[in-house]
């Protein structure tokens, strides 16, 4: 089982975690992380969701919930790691954007690293992932117009400067 600490709205520990799937307590918050992979080329490196979940099928970055002591850039190398099977050095992320996100009860934290991964050599994580694609940076923005993107990015065009 996934544990979460929790924080007050001013991202200052509560003093205790919940279990995954246990609701967030009023004004207390988690943390959350999504890493975008951008290749030499420039290119973005998107997986495409699982139609089981929420939002099935919908192109993201990949990110999650950041675990009981972790800290974000942790939790971004971690996920990457389990969801794509690749191994990010924590030392080339670079925090990028952050903000409470009070209708979800999360800090929402986004990472970027500078990698080159051959799509055909990434483990999948089956129950998470279906496919992968390197994508353009107009490309991505179209992706975006067209709502082919989890709706949750919402900061593609200041990714993307």
């Amino acid at each position: 089982m996934e544990k979460w600490n929790l924080y007050n709205k001013e991202r200052e520990p509560v003093g205790y975690s919940i279990l995954r799937g246990e609701v967030i307590p009023k004004g207390c918050y988690h943390l959350t992380v999504s890493a975008w992979i951008v290749n030499h080329q420039g290119q973005y490196l998107l997986s495409q969701r699982h139609p089981q979940k929420q939002y099935p099928l919908c192109w993201e970055c990949t990110g999650g919930s950041v675990l009981s002591g972790e800290n974000t850039l942790q939790g971004a190398v971690r996920e990457v790691k389990e969801e794509l099977g690749i191994t990010l050095s924590p030392e080339n992320g670079k925090l990028i954007y952050q903000t409470r996100r009070d209708t979800m009860q999360d800090f929402y934290d986004v990472w970027l690293f500078h990698a080159d991964f051959s799509v055909e050599k990434m483990i999948l994580q089956k129950t998470e992932v279906v496919a992968v694609q390197w994508v353009s940076p107009d490309k991505l923005l179209d992706m975006f117009r067209m709502k082919q993107l989890h709706p949750l990015l919402t900061y593609i065009e200041q990714l993307i400067v």
